[in-house]
């Protein structure tokens, strides 16, 4: 998973307001619920010493209507400037929660975001194609629409009569049809190319999809996969169709978690590029190497294994270290701090555009629940190597 929709905090400074909310309304056009929550939440700021004005703001944000239905939650992350981070969540949080610090407290908005695809749903028949776009968690209620109008010279295929006047009709009809998959087709490749989803469900008229299908460029097509019981027109069964594509959200989550961990595994196996320790993550890190940070789930829970450890950060992300002598060693004098160990790792890797990747824990081998996949190596790379001989589960460390 990116964490590009944190990039807007990056290079501004602290200190910063992070609000957790359950945002369900029971009544969507109600405020109270939210509102109340909210009003619990502020006095806890007040308590922090959270300036008034900025909590002004983060209240006319947070009682605005999401326009998503069911249960959800949403994120808010405010600096002295105003709210710099507004986003819904798939899932409400399992409580409402409110800090003031130094830093915005990320770990829980990446562990929601986790869950969240980025996806295209094409809704098409053989006159054109409803094109809705997922909002940042993933969510189509509050994502964009587009209509595309296909070319569609003649709509109906002719099923009676014979000859040459019947055959020239079908062949204009599936000339149509295949004219309006191209044009479809078109549309999406260029917005495929602008805003890179990382899933394409299509759905709609039986004979469409397929051509549709059939028409859409490499790309495209590699992120497509048809999902049956949609439809641009009324009356279809929504709710089935709705757990169609929750079923297919679910396995495309399924499979994208499972294959960074799997390619965690293969170069933690040979030696390659994959650390883990949170010492040597946090040296990858400093080093911008890191790919992918991986994170075992109990790190964002009372059971975290680095709950209680912190390191030694600078004004810059990458500014990264175990202890503050490490730290003035890279010239870091102004603007030094200790930080949450869990915190720091997922700014730092947000400071290099890595993704981050939630495991089950026990799914693979994390010393202090922490491990990162590498964009590259070199000699002076730490490196870890299980103790696989003698069954062993201790770990040999040692630097190559």
């Amino acid at each position: 998973m990116k964490l590009d929709w944190l990039k807007p905090l990056l290079g501004r400074t602290g200190p910063f307001t992070t609000v957790y909310v359950d945002a369900t309304r029971n009544d969507p056009t109600g405020e109270t619920e939210v509102l109340d929550r909210w009003k619990g939440l502020r006095r806890d700021l007040e308590r922090q010493g959270a300036p008034t004005p900025v909590l002004d703001e983060i209240e006319d944000v947070v009682t605005r209507p999401t326009r998503v239905a069911g249960p959800h939650g949403r994120v808010l992350i405010a600096d002295a400037e105003g709210v710099r981070i507004d986003r819904v969540l798939a899932d409400p949080p399992d409580r409402n929660s409110a800090t003031y610090g130094p830093v915005p407290a990320l770990l829980a908005a990446a562990r929601a975001a986790d869950e969240a695809v980025s996806f295209l749903l094409v809704e098409v028949d053989r006159q054109g194609a409803d094109l809705y776009w997922s909002d940042g968690a993933g969510r189509l209620e509050t994502g964009d629409h587009e209509v595309v109008e296909g070319d569609h010279d003649e709509l109906r295929k002719v099923k009676t009569g014979g000859g040459w006047h019947h055959d020239h009709s079908q062949n204009r009809a599936e000339d149509s049809w295949e004219r309006n998959a191209e044009t479809v087709a078109a549309d999406i490749d260029k917005q495929v190319v602008r805003r890179n989803p990382e899933l394409i469900i299509i759905t709609g008229d039986v004979r469409e999809v397929p051509l549709l299908q059939e028409k859409l460029g490499h790309h495209a097509k590699e992120l497509a996969i048809a999902v049956p019981g949609g439809s641009r027109a009324e009356g279809v069964k929504q709710d089935t169709f709705d757990e169609r594509v929750k079923a297919t959200l679910e396995a495309y989550r399924a499979r994208r978690r499972e294959g960074v961990l799997d390619h965690f595994r293969q170069e933690q196996g040979r030696g390659g590029a994959a650390v883990t320790q949170l010492g040597d993550v946090i040296e990858v890190l400093r080093r911008g190497q890191v790919s992918d940070l991986v994170l075992q789930e109990s790190v964002t829970t009372n059971a975290s294994p680095i709950g209680d450890r912190t390191v030694w950060v600078g004004p810059d992300p990458l500014q990264i270290a175990v202890t503050r002598d490490e730290l003035e060693a890279m010239g870091v004098t102004e603007g030094a701090r200790e930080l949450r160990a869990d915190i720091a790792v997922v700014r730092a890797a947000l400071g290099q555009d890595a993704g981050l990747t939630f495991a089950v824990d026990g799914s693979v081998d994390l010393v202090d629940g922490v491990g990162a996949i590498l964009r590259w190596i070199d000699p002076s790379t730490p490196s870890e190597s299980v103790l696989s001989q003698s069954g062993d589960s201790g770990r040999v460390h040692d630097i190559v």
